[in-house]
């Protein structure tokens, strides 16, 4: 496989693979490190890659797997999950405060979430994959993907809830 014929597998999912890890290790110089590190092994086995049916869904399980190994090393104890990728520009600034506040508390409770409601809402959600790919990379059925995410929106929405009315229910 050429190297022009390689980026043009490649480069249409490299910046979803840069956001799923920023996702899990928040920093972006290791979500870069990590980024580098998975088109690194692609390029590395450009010659089975072109066997797979799904490139980009192979890659997402590799930098998740990536991902999953460096959170445990003991280089990156600290690291942490947020979400940070929304920004609405054509908002008056009360509500502008307003939103920016609401992703701050979303992105807290979903660093409260389980790993696995973490990954599912990362992938439906925010990379907007479909069950399909998303039961395959994380080889779970259809059905727990649906149940995980439904579970892990009803939190969000309780503790957003919650916080909104200030503790008072």
């Amino acid at each position: 496989m050429t190297q022009a014929e390689f980026l043009n597998i490649v480069m249409p999912f490299k910046d979803k693979v840069f956001r799923l890890a920023k996702r899990l290790l928040v920093s972006t110089e290791e979500a870069e490190d990590a980024t580098q590190e998975v088109l690194l092994k692609l390029w590395t086995n450009n010659k089975k890659i072109v066997n797979y049916k799904n490139v980009e869904a192979f890659s997402m399980t590799m930098t998740k797997n990536f991902c999953f190994d460096k959170l445990k090393s003991k280089q990156a104890q600290n690291l942490k999950i947020v979400h940070s990728n929304y920004q609405d520009h054509n908002v008056a600034l009360q509500k502008q405060v307003e939103l920016n506040d609401s992703m701050d508390w979303v992105g807290k409770i979903i660093e409260e979430l389980p790993k696995q409601q973490k990954m599912v809402i990362q992938l439906r959600d925010i990379e907007q994959y479909e069950f399909k790919e998303i039961a395959k990379m994380l080889d779970m059925s259809e059905t727990a993907i649906r149940v995980t995410l439904s579970r892990a929106r009803k939190t969000i929405r309780q503790q957003l809830t919650n916080t909104h009315n200030y503790g008072i229910k």
